[in-house]
């Protein structure tokens, strides 16, 4: 009885970040979705390179703050951010920002959900057998390549992808290198229709999103991201072949 007191203020204490980041992105989603958008960024164009030319280090500096925070706190508009890195900065350093700020903000919610839930949940699957456990087994022994590719090619939504690692025990250095490289060409598409977001603006028109899915571009991430698994896929014959 003694001792369960703290134990319960502990634990509230752990689970104190995620409980903040639920709230806001909430919160956010429902009363910023109209200001963190491409329509917000076109009425507000001529503001914002007024500003960015008076004052480049403090918009700079306000550019990756905001960045984390939607990230972090999985706010509506990443790619509207990722846009406008590039419409303010230009592809570099434009790609800097989104990269940093981005992998910045899936660290934070990372690290949260870790102390929140994490280390309790790694403790269960350790304890745990069957299926589950032989999955998140083979997903540790080969984290940084499964990971990797996960980045390269989105099928899980971005925050999902910061979750799921912190879950079953994936290191925070794994963690925030794969992310970082991973969302790299991603980020590198998206920054470079951004800078180009001047002429899209004079023509009234908006910017195709869809460039990502064209051949010229999803074929080269689809043979990175192969490359990427040929160690699980190697790793996992030598096994088979020696019996381990």
């Amino acid at each position: 009885m003694h001792n369960s007191a703290p134990s319960s203020s502990s634990g509230w204490r752990q689970r104190l970040p995620l409980i903040i980041i639920v709230i806001v992105a909430v919160t956010g989603a429902i009363l910023l979705r109209d200001h963190l958008s491409f329509d917000a960024l076109r009425e507000n164009r001529a503001a914002l390179l007024g500003f960015r030319d008076a004052n480049y280090a403090l918009t700079a500096a306000a550019f990756v703050a905001v960045y984390i925070a939607i990230v972090a706190f999985s706010l509506p508009g990443a790619t509207a951010a990722t846009l406008t890195g590039g419409f303010l900065f230009g592809v570099f350093p434009g790609v800097a920002f989104n990269l940093i700020a981005a992998t910045i903000g899936a660290v934070l919610i990372f690290l949260a959900v870790r102390a929140g839930f994490g280390r309790a949940m790694t403790a269960r699957i350790d304890a745990s057998d069957g299926r589950m456990k032989r999955l998140i087994t083979a997903i540790r022994e080969n984290e940084a390549p499964v990971l990797f590719s996960l980045r390269l090619m989105p099928v899980l939504p971005f925050f999902v992808m910061n979750v799921i690692p912190a879950l079953i025990g994936v290191r925070l250095s794994v963690f925030a290198a794969t992310t970082f490289f991973g969302i790299m060409p991603g980020g590198l598409v998206y920054t470079w229709v951004g800078s180009g977001l001047g002429e899209v603006f004079a023509r009234d028109e908006s910017p195709d999103l869809g460039i990502i899915f064209e051949p010229y571009i999803l074929g080269p991430l689809l043979a990175l991201a192969a490359l990427s698994v040929i160690p699980v896929v190697v790793k996992a014959m030598r096994k088979k072949e020696f019996g381990t």
